[in-house]
């Protein structure tokens, strides 16, 4: 094959010089030269080399004919607009790579551009797929496994793609939140540009009935956030009131309509503030393996929820108690898979929890935490007058500690599954006044759900004619029972401080364990950047 590029069409032209070169040479000369080229391009990236040899080194961009100028179009434009994306321009060096084009004057730089294509290509691919960063090394408590694609199947399957404009569409993810996410980011950027959401609200405390300057200040900025229609008002009246409200909501705020301090220290929060946390949601989403068709449970640790959804649509939503903000507590992050609930259960105390917390009492007094069974490596219950706790460390502390099924046990009533070295799990609690509070991150690392029976009947439909029923008689057994998911359901545990419903705003929470501003930085450090504009 002659390795020459269509003339017709700006992609066409960067290759013009070259026709002279090949009609003085015969494909002979030509292809040994080009093959020769691409092998020392390739050289170093051993999933490019090795493509390029099994395929002959037939070239994927710079053949001739309408579908190579085609694959060139489309890249060279997916590559214009990462940007939109939340991806850094700078890292596709695509101005380099468009005079690189231009620049071809030999069959050798020719064999380097079809090698540089595709390089930009497989990088691109990579990161609009499944993300820049490596999640762990941003923080310890990601512990999210990333599903990325092998290098090779995604240039062989660019090349032998009908439509590259649309298998290139297809890299990014598919769900609707990513297309949500994208929208706010290009509404948040215009905003930005046109001043933001004005002046700030200069007072701890507004509430209904207020007037004056910081009222106004109030208004403009709820009208500018698109939470309240367009008025002149100076007093913090009903329609202000009912608008404060809709921005609590849409903020995981007690929504009293009143704007207390935590109210306006959110309201005070600027645009650019906000579009980080969009941006940073685009990253998280391009991590995650979603389910589009199907169930699949998401479990918000900023906005202390845990939801059902069918099918992209939510079918069950309660509240959540998460991990307490400490080093040793923090939820982890990270997807899994449900596979059954534990009705009536015991409490296996984790090692941590008995070494560092219970040990010490037990040093204090034998007789302490009485509700909890002591039990040997043989599984025997032991006497606990007969042993001396000062002889223990959390190191050869030698017992397992269990607590009986009941009402008091700490694990509530059920315990929802899905095995992982975390030892993380949904579960009921006795402790039922935390779901009252606005902050709600006060366990040990695994996830309370505040309607643990609703949240089971939801999960037994599938399976049980009358799920309620089917519940509530295996747990008057009082009898640990496992009861398997005959549909298996993948969990998602994830960390989002900007997220999208079906309806409505843009769901905003805060940064809890400050996560989102670690990953921030490290996008800026892989040249991400952001539109700024006070306000």
């Amino acid at each position: 094959m002659v390795h020459r590029m269509l003339t017709r069409g700006f992609f066409g032209v960067f290759f013009a010089p070259l026709l002279a070169v090949f009609l003085l040479s015969s494909v002979a000369q030509a292809f040994p030269a080009f093959k020769q080229a691409v092998a020392e391009a390739a050289a170093r990236d051993a999933d490019v080399a090795t493509f390029y040899r099994e395929s002959a080194y037939e070239p994927v961009w710079t053949g001739e004919g309408d579908s190579f100028v085609a694959r060139r179009k489309a890249l060279i434009s997916a590559l214009g607009r990462v940007e939109d994306h939340a991806l850094p321009a700078e890292r596709y060096n695509t101005d380099q790579l468009v005079a690189q084009m231009a620049g071809a004057r030999s069959v050798r730089d020719l064999g380097m551009v079809e090698v540089a294509l595709t390089k930009a290509y497989l990088r691109y691919a990579r990161d609009i797929n499944s993300g820049i960063l490596v999640p762990s090394r941003v923080d310890s408590g990601i512990v999210r496994e990333i599903a990325r694609r092998d290098r090779t199947e995604l240039i062989q399957s660019f090349a032998t793609s009908d439509d590259p404009k649309a298998f290139l569409r297809s890299l990014a993810p598919q769900t609707q939140e990513y297309t949500r996410l994208m929208k706010e980011k290009l509404r948040l950027q215009r905003l930005i540009a046109s001043g933001g959401w004005g002046k700030t609200v200069p007072v701890a405390k507004l509430e209904p009935g207020n007037t004056g300057d910081s009222v106004v200040a109030l208004r403009d900025r709820l009208m500018r956030m698109d939470f309240m229609p367009r008025s002149a008002t100076a007093q913090y009246d009903r329609d202000l009131e009912k608008a404060v409200q809709a921005f609590q909501i849409a903020h995981g705020l007690e929504s009293d309509g009143v704007a207390g301090k935590g109210t306006i220290t959110e309201i005070n929060v600027s645009a650019e503030q906000r579009l980080k946390s969009v941006m940073v949601a685009m990253e998280r989403e391009r991590w995650l393996t979603r389910t589009i068709v199907g169930r699949e449970i998401l479990v918000n640790l900023t906005d202390f929820t845990a939801k059902v959804i069918d099918d992209g649509k939510l079918t069950f939503r309660t509240r959540s108690v998460i991990g307490k903000n400490q080093s040793d507590r923090r939820s982890p992050e990270f997807s899994d898979t449900m596979t059954h609930m534990v009705i009536n259960p015991t409490w296996n105390v984790p090692r941590s929890i008995a070494t560092k917390e219970y040990l010490p009492m037990l040093k204090r007094n034998p007789n302490a935490v009485g509700y909890l069974r002591l039990v040997n490596s043989r599984g025997q219950t032991v006497n606990r007058g007969s042993v001396d706790f000062t002889q223990f460390t959390t190191s050869n502390f030698p017992f397992d500690m269990k607590q009986a099924p009941g009402n008091r046990n700490a694990l509530g009533l059920v315990k929802f599954m899905f095995p992982n070295k975390h030892n993380i799990y949904l579960h009921d609690t006795p402790q039922k006044a935390l779901f009252k509070r606005e902050m709600r991150a006060y366990s040990h690392g695994c996830i309370r759900l505040q309607q643990p029976f609703d949240f089971a009947y939801t999960l037994l439909e599938p399976q049980e004619s009358a799920p309620k029923a089917f519940f509530h008689k295996t747990l008057k057994t009082s009898r640990e029972t496992r009861v398997d998911l005959d549909q298996p359901i993948p969990v998602h545990i994830i960390y989002r401080t900007a997220y999208t419903e079906a309806k409505g705003p843009v769901q905003y929470r805060r940064d809890i364990y400050g996560r989102d501003a670690k990953i921030w930085n490290a996008l800026t450090n892989e040249g991400v950047v952001l539109a700024s504009h006070q306000g």
